[in-house]
């Protein structure tokens, strides 16, 4: 399987979640084994996309270096990761990516509109080949060895519209758009009032995310009956996309996060447990027909 870019730069402005303020952004093909970095331009400072350059992971996933920062990098991670591209400049004018509608899918539409381009590289792994897992109290995380990419997720909540969700999904990057990329973050009412309270999630809105109360949701309806824990899938695959390469494997988590999947891949490459490796041969899980261009 070979290595893969963008035919063309693309951009786009939005909102970010956190300042409330427009944040420009733009993605541009770089050359073989260039891998995915990210570059704050109103700094001049460009963070590489390792597991190591994390540096907060309680509101979101959060990268730097030399004490710049850049935040909610999962969700356009998450898509990158998705459509296997492995060579990209990621400019960011601001702290934050934009959060759009709380969702991937918009970054995929994005990264569509720019073209696909496979480049003159074997496409690197990270294949599992050793159990590993991290744990938190109940919360736990967790890696094991598949010739296939599997993500097997459990949610609980004391909420009557969530409860306890599970899903388990066979990665494909076009299941992916249509199962995960439209689930969107979530949060409760007293959460967001609290992060408000502090000069946080000042750019949150019903139009990118859905917002529960204590009975219900604030928005007009929920994009699949078990989004939350869809959303929290499509979190992993960009918390994983911090390994720089795509990953085969098995990953399984019960209430994981940010914080749990940074630990995981850094335990992970530190025991072993994951191994770089190059595949000549395609990976049908990352098959791209022309119907994609039209999703």
């Amino acid at each position: 399987m070979k290595q893969r870019t963008l035919e063309k730069p693309v951009q786009l402005i939005g909102i970010g979640l956190h300042r409330g303020k427009p944040v420009k952004l733009r993605i541009e093909p770089l050359a073989p084994n260039s891998g995915l970095l990210f570059y704050r331009a109103d700094l001049g400072v460009t963070i590489p996309v390792k597991p190591e350059k994390v540096v907060e992971t309680q509101l979101a996933t959060v990268i730097g270096e030399g004490g710049a920062t850049i935040s909610t990098v999962e969700h356009l991670l998450s898509a990158i990761s998705a459509l296997g591209l492995d060579n990209l400049r990621i400019v960011v004018e601001g702290d934050e990516v934009p959060i759009m509608d709380g969702s991937s899918y918009p970054f995929v539409m994005l990264l569509l509109e720019g073209g696909i381009l496979e480049q003159p590289a074997p496409k690197k792994f990270w294949k599992v080949v050793k159990e590993v897992e991290v744990r938190e109290g109940e919360k736990w995380a967790r890696l094991t060895p598949s010739d296939s990419i599997e993500l097997d997720f459990t949610i609980q909540f004391n909420h009557p519209l969530i409860g306890r969700q599970r899903k388990i999904f066979q990665f494909s990057t076009e299941g992916y758009i249509r199962e995960i990329a439209r689930a969107r973050t979530f949060g409760f009412l007293q959460e967001v009032e609290y992060l408000r309270s502090r000069g946080l999630a000042l750019g949150g809105s019903l139009e990118n995310a859905v917002v529960l109360d204590e009975e219900g949701i604030l928005n007009d309806s929920l994009r699949y009956p078990d989004e939350f824990v869809r959303h929290k899938i499509l979190d992993a695959i960009g918390d994983l996309a911090l390994l720089g390469h795509n990953f085969i494997g098995s990953y399984t988590s019960f209430a994981g996060g940010h914080k749990l999947n940074n630990r995981l891949i850094l335990k992970g490459i530190q025991e072993g447990a994951l191994k770089l490796v190059q595949l000549e041969t395609p990976v049908s899980q990352f098959t791209l027909t022309p119907a994609l261009s039209f999703l």
